[in-house]
């Protein structure tokens, strides 16, 4: 059983910060996310588990947060706008939240640098492998240059995962199909 410190300085034998620690389990247990980087777009999918109204547009902020303060406390000197901003920029994909693992080890075997549909199929492939219930329970953001960011409908989200299923099930069917005699 974890032992709760509410102190923000108090180390581990080992030398970790357990607030730290209480983050990141808090966040390795909350919903699924992907966030994917394409040519010319950025996609973030996540699960949802209720319809709420309001999204937390923190996450990005928090990232940065924390690698400001890493930054401070390994150099010692206040982070840059160009090292924050090249630094996460960086990202090319990444998940967090429940079965993170399975979506990261998923994005590792698949990405390639992609750019607008291809993209956001991507991320939906990635919350798919985790997500119970299909295109339901996902919601996704998309960012472009031109059209900045806006959300995408149910409809759109569900047209992309029967596109993906379509794919799926005729790649099973290849792989059932008997090989061709030449």
């Amino acid at each position: 059983m974890a032992r709760y410190d509410r102190a923000i300085t108090v180390f581990s034998p080992d030398g970790h910060l357990f607030q730290v620690e209480y983050a990141l389990e808090a966040v390795r247990k909350g919903n699924a996310a992907v966030g994917v980087r394409g040519t010319d777009i950025v996609v973030l999918g996540v699960e949802k588990k209720s319809a709420a109204k309001l999204q937390d547009s923190r996450s990005v902020k928090k990232i940065a947060r924390i690698e400001c303060q890493s930054y401070r406390l390994t150099v010692e000197d206040p982070v840059t706008v160009e090292y924050i901003t090249r630094y996460i920029a960086a990202w090319k994909a990444n998940a967090t939240g429940r079965n993170s693992n399975s979506m990261r080890e998923f994005l590792e075997k698949n990405y390639k640098e992609t750019s607008g549909q291809e993209t956001v199929k991507l991320a939906i492939r990635a919350l798919l492998e985790v997500v119970e219930s299909g295109g339901k329970n996902i919601e996704v953001a998309v960012m472009t240059k031109d059209q900045g960011l806006r959300q995408l409908e149910e409809a759109e989200i569900d047209a992309i995962v029967a596109e993906i299923e379509a794919e799926k099930a005729a790649a099973e069917a290849a792989k059932k199909a008997p090989p061709k005699d030449s």
